[in-house]
């Protein structure tokens, strides 16, 4: 059993050392850094969502910009459309679930603001129309997938597409470009910046 663990860490660490080696996907991770430091600059939000392990990762991900990332410092407004269950049972329920995002985009996405989109297959039907949503709106887009990026990555305006074709590997490394995100825009704003 030991062996298999230690498999599973070295499967984890080869997916991050594809990221690290991969030039395009770290330049596509430091555009996306820098077009979510102007989003704030300009006074907008980011607005993040995806399904099941996804949904909590952004989750996860907006509260570490509207608590603390890495210091103290003033909030920064990000919204995770997975969380009101009541909007998403209401919007569901009377939409149907490919809907549960677009719909709420449509109430609170203002031009300006960027969506973060997160799937591990790029497939997922609820965030293409939520891209279309946000299309619509101004809304920058980013997709944050796995695999060969699926049907959101041609739709973004950013595709960050993580190398491999196993979901917790993805999901990995989902949270780690989250993390990422998270550091450079607080220490943008409010940190002295980043080297």
């Amino acid at each position: 059993m030991k062996n298999y663990i230690m498999k599973q860490i070295a499967d984890s660490a080869a997916t991050k050392q594809a990221i690290l080696e991969n030039e395009a996907l770290l330049d596509t991770i430091e555009a996306v850094a820098k077009a979510c430091v102007e989003v704030y600059r300009h006074g907008k939000k980011t607005i993040l969502a995806g399904n099941g392990g996804s949904a909590a990762d952004a989750q996860h991900i907006a509260a570490e910009l509207v608590g603390r990332y890495g210091f103290d410092r003033p909030s920064i407004p990000s919204l995770a459309l997975t969380t009101d269950t009541s909007n998403l049972t209401a919007i569901g329920n009377d939409y149907g679930y490919d809907k549960v995002f677009s719909r709420q985009l449509e109430g609170m996405a203002q031009e300006g603001d960027l969506f973060i989109g997160i799937s591990t297959s790029g497939n997922s039907q609820n965030i293409i129309n939520a891209f279309e949503s946000a299309a619509d709106r101004g809304v920058t887009t980013v997709a944050l997938v796995g695999r060969d990026g699926g049907k959101m990555a041609a739709m973004a305006d950013f595709a960050i597409i993580i190398p491999s074709n196993a979901t917790p590997r993805i999901q990995e490394s989902h949270i780690l470009i989250g993390h990422i995100l998270c550091d450079i825009i607080e220490k943008e704003l409010f940190g002295g910046g980043v080297a």
